[in-house]
């Protein structure tokens, strides 16, 4: 997937429109015009917020690291995962992930 960062509005809209689709969620149900008694988003403030979360949130997440002095104890101080090897894989620094 691109860096969300460097993609344009329309492009992070076809992004989220097609995530939400594979996911079963219909943004074309939120209403055009904002009500007050329900205060349910409209589609442009949902979406303005989704591009908000992939372009300040997703990057910030991606790159968080444990603070600790060596790569050999990052490994002991990051939580632990279900299939650790997909998320070491493609980590900053590994020569292509575990063995």
């Amino acid at each position: 997937m691109p860096d969300p960062i460097d993609l344009s509005d329309d492009a992070l809209d076809t992004l989220i429109t097609a995530r939400l689709a594979l996911a079963g969620v219909d943004l074309t149900q939120l209403p055009e015009v904002a009500d007050p008694a329900t205060g349910v988003p409209t589609r442009e403030q949902a979406m303005t917020s989704l591009r908000t979360f992939l372009r300040d949130t997703v990057p910030a997440i991606n790159a968080w690291q444990p603070p600790v002095a060596s790569p050999e104890a990052a490994q002991q101080a990051a939580a632990p995962l279900l299939y650790p090897s997909i998320a070491t894989a493609w980590a900053p620094g590994s020569e292509g992930g575990a063995a």
